[in-house]
């Protein structure tokens, strides 16, 4: 963590003195470094931010997180558009002023927020080097439009940058010589560290918000520039600030899924879709004299799907949702408006989002770092709906439990169904086979089609979605293919046969998940069926053969099944029950389905998980766990309920019956004398390990506490009783009492090596699963037969991971003792 933290001040520093360099250079002749090798530094300096930003962000929510990653789309925007001027593009200076200033604008607004929260919350290098680059940004622009403004004034801002990061790395090193005895202040990360475990941390809320609201600031500042007259033209020199917007933007939306903020992801990644088709729209006139025109279906619907999210969003912080109505604007005036970007009413929401950004920004990182919240109304809505008795808000620890297995994502499917609606409805419009690429409907179509859909499959698939984020893929794959053949008229008359071609090769494929989707629900089994109605335009229309009218067709049902699912969606990740639901399967097979019943998923990796399951054994529940061996199936020992429902769900067998498990011999301590002094030595000896040693059975079980569940376990003569060597079954057993165990599998299948597998064959059956991922063997333990072992032999119901030799081994050496 002191790493990373090193790494990202040191790369500010870096970039700084590259800048202060450059500035101090600027009147001669010829600058020191080109402006081309510039700006490829500054864009590796950038990565190298985003990887700080982001790595340290995983751990805890700090002021670096936000002061890294807004440096780094800085810094990437601001290296592209040097790259275009050593590459002459940008080909005078009015050219390079209207590129720079929409930029530095934003960043200069955006880091003096992050300096003012950072001197509050008393970070003060951070909160110096946040202002001393605010500080450069606001002269450069002061610079570009002033001849009395010299560039050493900037310069001197970067080096005061240089100083401080200086003086951090200077306290670090000091910090590692002395073996941290001595640090300067301000340096010492490890009271930094220990003053934000002291703040508790809540699952609610979400520290990569910041950053994507400074992203919006961007796009907002390019278009509103343009409207006060701050910049003379819209033009291709501004396309790097919108696209690094844009693609950083994306990022933040898969980094909201990791914080589990569903409703903010889902957002971003519609932000991300207006950001990179405004850059689309600005590198149109660079081969075409004409602006793009839009299709306006597609901006109504974006905006219906945007009041939609907004007005579930104000269900769990009033001023969000607000915030997304700025946006419902934005879209409904680019909706009125045939130019888009280029006219005037929607530069005008632009400045309002301007404005509204910024001070979201500032309650957002505010909020995160102080111990004083500034109100936004949170728990108003949770505490009106309290009253309701039909809808009640989800919350609590299993908000985001996965379909299968654990997953460090919150669910992304809100976003897969919206990118569905939206792409449908973009390619409503038929364009121009003149000029196919005058109507923006690519952007539209490849981004929010294709782009955001691959990612809401890939988050899919890491929630143990196998068959959504097929589907998800292959519609992604789709759109992308289809939105550059048609739209780009990169296909004609020659190449029709392999376009159609393609088309009945992908209509295979989706027929393959339509039949799968059978088994799923019925609302996915219509959106997959509807997606061959798309798949047909597309070859009628490969083919020349589309019938006047059916593509609209097409596209409205496909849209309103997937606007279904959208809704569908939204309405489980924010109530609890089904208000929308999806529906059962079409068909049901049986042993299929075990997964759709609530079954908790808990991580092995975290103590909180184990005391959990150790409430539910308590309670007379059931779990599947993992051992040093395979995953098991337990119950409590003092719960005969609990043991006889185990026996039942697991179909066990009178040939197999279930063993006893502890944690230490000190729970058989007070039936010492009952074992013989070879046996006990034996088992000492032998455990913890994955051996089961099968005793006579005695009085000895009695102090367990077993009572009625007794019959259930091991034979009228003898039990399997064993010590895992696993130190979370240890630990859960140490809080349970002894646990009843048995495989985590239906009499004479074969053993789970994997909780996936445990939730697929036990899910309706079980309370819950303890999860950690393979199992560290395949193989079960070793079960040796002690009940002749005072005459000196033993034998083997099973060798398992433990081979013979070793356990004759383990019984010489006690013997020879």
């Amino acid at each position: 963590e002191s790493l990373h933290s090193s790494i990202g001040l040191l790369g500010i520093s870096a970039g700084a003195l590259l800048l202060a360099v450059h500035f101090y250079s600027l009147p001669r002749a010829a600058p020191l470094i080109p402006s081309t090798a510039l700006g490829v530094l500054l864009l590796v300096l950038s990565s190298l931010l985003a990887y700080a930003g982001i790595w340290r962000s995983l751990r805890n929510a700090s002021l670096l997180l936000s002061l890294c990653l807004t440096v780094s789309v800085f810094w990437c925007g601001y290296g592209v558009v040097f790259v275009l001027e050593g590459q002459g593009v940008l080909k005078d200076t009015a050219n390079f002023r209207d590129a720079m200033v929409p930029g530095l604008i934003t960043f200069t607004l955006a880091l003096l927020i992050i300096a003012a929260v950072g001197f509050l919350c008393r970070e003060v290098v951070l909160a110096m080097i946040a202002s001393a680059v605010s500080l450069a940004s606001a002269h450069e622009v002061a610079m570009h439009y002033s001849p009395a403004f010299g560039s050493s004034a900037v310069a001197c801002n970067y080096m005061v940058v240089c100083l401080v990061g200086g003086y951090f790395a200077l306290g670090r090193i000091l910090y590692f010589l002395t073996k941290q005895k001595a640090a300067l202040p301000g340096t010492d990360l490890a009271k930094k560290k220990s003053h934000e475990q002291i703040q508790p941390s809540s699952s609610s809320v979400n520290p990569f918000a910041v950053t994507g609201l400074i992203l919006n600031m961007l796009p907002a500042s390019v278009f509103g520039c343009r409207l006060l007259g701050v910049t003379s033209k819209l033009f291709i020199g501004q396309v790097p600030w919108l696209w690094a917007a844009g693609i950083y933007q994306i990022g933040i939306c898969i980094l909201s899924y990791r914080a589990m903020d569903v409703l903010m992801a889902t957002f971003f990644g519609f932000a991300s879709i207006l950001k990179l088709a405004g850059g689309y729209c600005l590198l149109y006139p660079t081969w075409q004299p004409e602006e793009p025109s839009f299709p306006t279906p597609f901006l109504v619907v974006f905006a219906i799907l945007l009041a939609v999210l907004a007005l579930f969003l104000t269900l769990k912080s009033p001023v969000d949702g607000l915030y997304l109505l700025v946006y419902v604007a934005y879209c409904i005036a680019l909706a009125c408006c045939p130019k888009g970007f280029f006219e005037g009413g929607p530069q005008g929401v632009d400045v309002a989002i301007f404005v509204a950004s910024a001070l979201m920004t500032l309650i957002h990182l505010y909020n995160v770092k102080a111990s004083a919240k500034i109100p936004t109304g949170k728990g108003t809505v949770k505490a009106l709906l309290a009253r309701s008795s039909f809808l009640k808000l989800r919350e609590g620890p299993d908000l985001h439990a996965p379909y299968l297995g654990y997953s460090k994502y919150a669910d992304a499917e809100v976003l897969g169904y919206a990118c569905s609606v939206l792409a449908s409805f973009a390619i409503t419009m038929t364009g121009d086979p003149q000029a196919p690429l005058a109507t923006v409907v690519i952007p539209w179509v490849v981004v929010a089609g294709g782009i955001l859909k691959l990612l809401g499959g890939s988050v899919a698939f890491a929630r143990g979605k196998t068959l959504e984020s097929s589907a998800f893929i292959l519609y992604a794959v789709m759109w992308i293919i289809w939105g550059l053949t048609r739209y780009t008229g990169l296909y004609g008359t020659t190449r029709s046969f392999h376009t159609a071609v393609g088309i009945i090769a992908f209509m295979l494929f989706n027929g393959f998940i339509v039949f799968c989707t059978l088994f799923l629900n019925i609302a996915w089994f219509f959106y997959s069926l509807t997606f061959f109605l798309i798949t047909i335009s597309f070859l009628l229309d490969a083919i020349h053969a589309l019938p006047a009218g059916y593509d609209i067709a097409a596209t409205l049902i496909f849209g309103l099944v997937s606007f279904y699912c959208f809704l569908s969606a939204l309405c489980n990740s924010v109530f609890e029950g089904s208000c929308l639901p999806m529906g059962r399967p079409i068909v049901q097979l049986s042993g299929m389905g075990g997964g759709m019943t609530k079954c908790l998923h808990l991580p092995a990796r975290k103590a909180s998980s184990v005391k959990r399951i150790a409430d539910i054994l308590k309670n007379g529940g059931t779990c599947g766990i993992p051992t040093d061996t395979v995953y098991v199936l337990v119950a409590a020992c003092n719960r005969p309920d609990a043991v006889e429902k185990a026996h039942q769900s697991k179909r066990q067998a009178q040939d197999r019956p279930m063993s006893l498990w502890i944690s230490s011999l000190k729970q058989l301590e007070p039936a010492k004398h009952l074992f013989s002094p070879l046996l006990w030595d034996f088992m000492e000896a032998a455990w913890p390990s994955p051996i089961s040693l099968v005793v006579p059975r005695g009085k000895w079980v009695d102090f367990l506490g077993m009572k009625d569940s007794a019959k259930y376990v091991g034979t009228p003569q003898s039990v399997a009783v064993r010590i895992p060597d696993c130190s979370v079954t240890t630990h859960l057993i140490d809080l349970v009492g002894p646990i009843v165990v048995t495989s985590a599998n239906p009499t004479g299948e074969a053993d789970t090596t994997h909780h996936n597998q445990v939730y697929a064959k036990l899910g309706d059956k079980v309370d819950a699963v303890l999860c950690d991922g393979p199992s560290p063997e395949n193989v079960a333990s070793t079960v040796v037969d002690c009940t002749k072992i005072d005459s000196g032999n033993i034998g083997f119901f099973r060798v398992g991971i433990i081979p013979k030799s070793q356990v004759l081994q383990i019984l010489e050496q006690v013997q020879k003792k």
